[in-house]
This record gives C-alpha cells, sequence and structure tokens, in this order.
C-alpha cells in the first residue's frame, strides 16, 4: 500500500532554507518497524506519522521518529506537522490542533503556514552537573569559551552550553572522540551551544548537535529552544509573566531557521511552554510502505 507524504522546511518562511521534515499525514496500518524504516529512508532529523486520536477530544495521534529512535516530543515536527495538516485537511476549526504525542497532549495553533505550539510538561533539570572542560572539548573548544553549561529539557533533555560570543558558537565542530570519552554518558548526550542576549526580550544565536539520536548536527531544534526559554525563567529577576526568546540557528548549516520561544510563568511556577515559527512545504508524493518482515539492512 502506498501512503501520501509531504516534505516541509520548518521554522523558515521560504524553501529551502528551515529544518527538513517529512510527514505522513495518514499512517493507519504501518507498524513501529515500517515507521522507523521510513525514517531511515527519508533520512531527515525527523518524520512525522499521524494516526487517528486514541481519545476523540483531540484532533491526531502524532508519532515522531529520527532515522534511529522514536522520540517522546520534538519541536519543528510538531509546528510542521500542523501546517502540513491543514494544507492536506483544510485548516482546523478555531485554528487549533490538540495532538496526542508520547509527551502528552500539545496543542498547537495554526495561522495559514505559521504554527505555534504550546506544551505543559515540566521543565526538568537534575542535579548533575556537566564538566565545563570535557564539553568544551567535545565541541573543539578553548575551555575559557565555555561560560555555562547546565542539563535541562521541556520534553527532550539537553546539555545547555552558554558560549562567550556568536563566534564560538560558528567555531564549535563536534569532536566525536571527545564526546564518547566523557559527555556521551551524561543526563543528556545532545548540546545545544548558544550565545547572545540571554533574557527576556533577547537574541541568541545557536546550534545544536544531538549524536544521541544519530543527528550530527540539527539545522533547527524546537524541544531545546522550549527548554531554553524554559531555564531563563529560572534566572529572571521577574519570576511572573512571558519570558520570550528570539533565536537564530542553521546559518553554518546553510538552512538558517527562525524561532521564538516563550516560557509564561505563574507565582513562580512555570505554566506553559510554546514554540513558533513559519513552515514552506516544498514536495507532496507517495512512497510504498515497507514490507513486513524484511530488514532492508540484511542482504537477500
Amino acid at each position: 500500500m502506498d501512503h501520501i507524504f509531504y516534505l516541509a522546511d520548518v521554522f523558515t518562511d521560504r524553501p529551502f532554507g528551515g529544518n527538513q521534515l517529512a510527514v505522513l499525514p495518514d499512517a493507519r496500518g504501518l507498524s513501529d518497524r515500517a515507521m522507523q524504516t521510513l525514517a531511515r529512508e527519508f533520512n531527515f532529523s525527523e518524520t512525522s506519522f499521524v494516526l487517528p486520536p486514541e481519545d476523540p477530544a483531540h484532533t491526531h495521534r502524532v508519532r515522531i521518529f529520527t532515522p534511529t529512535a522514536e522520540l517522546p516530543f520534538a519541536g519543528h515536527p510538531t509546528v510542521g506537522t500542523a501546517v502540513v495538516l491543514a494544507a492536506h485537511e483544510g485548516p482546523p476549526p478555531g485554528g487549533r490542533l490538540l495532538f496526542e504525542e508520547n509527551v502528552g497532549v500539545v496543542a498547537v495553533d495554526v495561522d495559514g503556514g505559521h504554527a505555534r505550539l504550546t506544551l505543559n510538561a515540566p521543565y526538568e533539570a537534575p542535579e548533575a552537573s556537566p564538566d565545563p572542560g570535557a564539553v568544551a572539548a567535545a565541541l573543539s573548544l578553548a575551555a575559557p569559551e565555555v561560560e555555562e553549561v547546565w542539563y535541562g529539557g521541556v520534553g527532550l533533555g539537553f546539555c545547555y552550553v552558554r558560549l562567550a560570543d556568536p563566534g564560538a558558537v560558528d567555531r564549535a565542530a563536534f569532536h566525536h572522540a571527545a564526546w564518547a570519552a566523557g559527555p556521551a554518558a551524561g543526563w543528556s548526550p545532545n548540546f545545544y551551544v548558544f550565545a547572545g542576549e540571554f533574557r527576556a526580550g533577547g537574541r541568541v544565536h545557536a546550534r545544536a548537535f544531538v549524536p544521541g539520536a544519530g543527528i550530527v548536527e540539527d539545522p533547527a531544534t524546537g524541544s531545546a529552544c522550549a527548554g531554553l526559554a524554559a531555564a531563563l525563567t529560572q534566572r529572571s529577576p521577574h519570576p511572573d509573566g512571558a519570558h520570550t526568546l528570539t533565536i537564530t540557528q542553521g546559518v553554518a548549516m546553510g538552512r538558517p531557521s527562525h524561532i521564538e520561544a516563550t516560557a509564561t510563568t505563574a507565582n513562580g511556577r512555570l505554566t506553559a511552554v510554546s514554540v513558533a515559527g513559519h513552515t514552506a512545504v516544498v514536495a507532496r508524493g507517495t512512497i510504498a510502505a515497507p514490507q513486513e518482515g524484511h530488514d532492508p539492512s540484511t542482504r537477500p
């Protein structure tokens, strides 16, 4: 059986920028193994598979796969899938979709090619701290260029690395051996590297290295942006209200991405995190479902 798919570029308002995404708007009949095989075939950072919701109060069930594993949540597939579904099925009533993802229910507001996801998952931050020297080595940087490191995340964990200046972000180069020697075994093996105005209303320049998911570098990482905005609330002198960051990512890869992340707090507690941006739908086609029982990684 053939399945319709769309290709979209997420966190950009024009084709061939942002982060690439494949979306199958009707994945009924596909097994877990078939979904993983198709994600490996598309070989983008993520591929999303849309299914009927388990709870009729929601609009869709969305499963997200990297080429090597399923994720509980990811930002650019959630945003991009919403725009694709609005194009494929028509705009949703009231402009809102409710996605059942492995992290919980994610609300997405869609307006043409723009979408904003809102997540109510908590911000997680372990007591353990990354080793700044080991992180610097894994990024091929001098230790003084690393100003701050911490673990945290909303839905998906990262090692956040604040660097001295945007130039250091551009100079970073993933060093696999140094990563494997230490940071790979940490609370999160994935780095979100940034510099700039880390304050409410600020702009930061970022890169993401996600070797734990088989992705050396990711052009746009909505889940990491959600966690970064949530972390900002913990150090803000104004604990209540909206804390928004504008993030540029993917420039060094030739796929510039523009992301807006907002964390909202009340009475000193995180109440919601949102991530927003544009999506450009670039292609539509069909793909054959993998044959069950056939492992394409083995020779006949």
